[in-house]
């Protein structure tokens, strides 16, 4: 096994390829560097901030509610098993080292939290803990047809249907490839209209924050796939209208509403920049845009961690 480690300079190897190096040498006791390289070599203070400052690690850190835990996990022979609750995480990175994703809820308090990690032959148990900070979302102000703030019987059993529907559609988990690139494409060109996170008052009276990214564009502008992806449902909801969902494995799952057009069936197998459907202005909208959202283990998430700046 020490046969295929490279022991390429120091000088050559990128600051991600050098943290990789050291673990792996670290971890094989031979870790010997002179003081000077190994004074370049230090850690940061830990895992989470430098990861945090990582322009090509996706997705960015942001430990607020409605953002994203990158926990590291250390290395291991096999995949760890993460757990928020009872919810399975997204694990990602290889022997050297692994990393859990955490989506954290919009409801999410602030204070500490932790995860729950075991070991990949389900033998002990331990916890990981991190910090989630606060953070003001700003409010939004909209006007909208009153059927849709003040509900009929009829659309309040249908609202209640379809919330029955999606919550089985949200809880999907497969498996995702353990060098799969979660760097997202934005799926349609155009103005952030609305940013994730906005206290929403429809007609005056509040509602949950806004669970998405809304970009403005015209009816008819293609939606494309932001990362290879399974469709796992689609449908004409009362608040979304027109709606896909899919599915990236590890339970990051993505949502695209307000569609004047479908283009796609369950079970369709996209790539990256594949058309799934067009923008329109269905459902509780004031009008034509995407309303894009991502949600990682069950947690609505800022689509912006995923995509570059």
């Amino acid at each position: 096994m020490h046969d295929n480690i490279r022991t390429t300079s120091p000088d050559l190897l990128t600051p991600a390829l050098m943290n990789r190096r050291n673990a792996l040498l670290g971890t094989l006791g031979l870790l010997a560097l002179p003081a000077t390289q190994a004074a370049a070599a230090a850690p940061a203070k830990s895992k989470q901030t430098q990861t945090q400052k990582h322009p090509d690690v996706w997705p960015h850190a942001s430990q607020v509610p409605g953002g994203v835990a990158r926990l590291s996990l250390g290395p291991s022979a096999k995949r760890p098993a993460a757990f928020a609750g009872d919810v399975p995480l997204l694990v990602v990175g290889d022997a050297i080292e692994w990393t859990a994703l955490v989506g954290i809820p919009l409801a999410a308090t602030p204070g500490e939290a932790s995860i729950t990690v075991r070991a990949e032959n389900g033998g002990s148990e331990r916890q990981v803990a991190y910090t989630v900070t606060d953070k003001q979302y700003r409010e939004q102000r909209l006007t909208v047809a009153p059927r849709t703030v003040d509900l009929s019987p009829e659309d309040e059993a249908r609202y209640v249907r379809e919330r029955d529907h999606l919550t089985g559609v949200m809880a999907t988990l497969t498996d995702l490839r353990p060098d799969a690139s979660l760097q997202m494409r934005v799926p349609v060109p155009g103005r952030r209209s609305s940013s994730f996170g906005l206290r929403r008052v429809f007609n005056g009276q509040s509602r949950n924050p806004h669970s998405g990214m809304d970009i403005a564009a015209g009816t008819g502008t293609p939606v494309l796939a932001p990362l290879p992806g399974r469709v796992i449902d689609t449908g004409d909801y009362f608040f979304n209208g027109g709606t896909v969902w899919l599915d990236h494995g590890g339970g990051l799952l993505t949502m695209y509403c307000h569609l004047s057009r479908v283009d796609v069936k369950v079970g369709d197998v996209l790539k990256t920049g594949e058309q799934l459907a067009a923008v329109g202005a269905t459902g509780r909208v004031t009008g034509p845009h995407l309303h894009w959202s991502v949600m990682l283990n069950r947690a609505m998430v800022d689509p912006a961690l995923f995509v570059a700046a």
